[in-house]
């Protein structure tokens, strides 16, 4: 269905969130362009236009705005962070401080802002738990505590414990039990993801502005028995390498080990959703007859709101028996976006 002028004029108003990539807000009396969730003050409807993409913004002489910066991908991480990120993965001992931020031309809380709002925790907390990360996976390889302790760049055995324990809920000698998810952010075409894998296989791929990611992250910690942190995973690069390709409409298929922690019924409505090939769609009662279960069409689309592993396992290839785009959990505008890109190049 597509917006009428009114409807788009609201959305503006409301600032949501939910309409980023379905328009663009485009203000005659300053020249400048915006997405529809932009914070600054709203012109008169009388002075505005609203156009499907950038290009067309630009291609009107259009500028774009310098409060909501409507080229930038959604939630992407700046690329001063993105190189601070990329060096702990490489040494996760570094300790970053405000002096060495500054003299990298930094501000420390700018960087404190930043984490607080997309991680939920300062960055010096961050920097603790990527170290704490690493030095669990050393331990659980079989080196001593205490050559783990002091490579991870922690000055004494009882601070590494310490923190080890506030994160694990035990001291690292009894951590052979314990389970771990690695959790990264990911810029893709559509905004920043989260991406969460085991030893097993990635078991999380969403959006980072998905309303429900804080219960799904609860609901995977538990159902695994684990401890989401972040830190690196073997299997992150390959998902990332065929996110790329995927989006640059070179890749139909994906290799990429998974992990889906569910009941047997999920995970068929699961595989089900892999088997929906590439640049094709199926309804919910189409899904629910194709796994042998015609009558539970409700329970097919609750096991699809359930999957956390978005493209992947492609959710956004289901659709209304009518043919409408119906719910998604990363916004109908992206749900869209997908559906267009696979058509494109199927």
């Amino acid at each position: 269905m597509e917006l009428d002028f009114e409807q788009m004029y609201q959305i503006i108003l409301d600032k949501d969130v939910a309409f980023e990539g379905v328009f663009f807000t485009a203000v005659k009396t300053t020249g400048i362009f915006c997405r529809p969730s932009c914070t600054a003050r709203k012109p008169k409807p009388e002075n505005i236009e609203f156009y499907k993409s950038t290009k067309e913004c630009i291609l009107k002489g259009y500028r774009p705005c310098k409060v909501c910066h409507p080229l930038d991908l959604l939630n992407e991480t700046p690329f001063y962070i993105k190189q601070i990120l990329s060096e702990l993965s490489e040494d996760p001992s570094l300790k970053f401080k405000d002096f060495d931020l500054v003299k990298r031309g930094i501000e420390p809380n700018q960087l404190r802002r930043w984490f607080m709002r997309n991680h939920g925790i300062t960055f010096q907390a961050y920097q603790r738990m990527f170290r704490i990360n690493s030095a669990f996976k050393k331990i659980r390889k079989g080196e001593s505590v205490t050559d783990v302790a002091f490579n991870s760049g922690f000055d004494s055995l009882s601070g590494f414990g310490d923190s080890f324990k506030q994160i694990f809920g035990v001291s690292p000698k009894n951590s052979k039990q314990q389970n771990i998810i690695d959790l990264k952010r990911i810029e893709t075409p559509l905004g920043t993801m989260y991406v969460c894998a085991t030893e097993k296989g990635v078991c999380l791929l969403e959006f980072t502005d998905r309303k429900m990611l804080e219960t799904e992250f609860k609901s995977l910690a538990k159902s695994l028995n684990a401890t989401i942190v972040q830190g690196d995973n073997a299997h992150f690069l390959l998902l990332e390498n065929e996110l790329k390709e995927y989006f640059e409409g070179k890749r139909k298929q994906f290799t990429v080990p998974l992990h889906t922690p569910g009941s047997d019924f999920q995970n068929s409505v699961w595989k089900a959703l892999k088997d929906i090939p590439y640049g094709t769609t199926k309804s919910y009662k189409q899904q629910a007859t194709y796994i042998g279960s015609p009558e539970s069409v409700r329970a097919v689309a609750n096991a699809n709101g359930m999957n956390k592993i978005s493209i992947i396992i492609p959710c956004h290839r289901v659709i209304g028996t009518d043919g409408s785009l119906t719910g998604y959990g990363g916004g109908i505008w992206r749900k869209k976006w997908l559906l267009e890109l696979e058509s494109q190049n199927s």
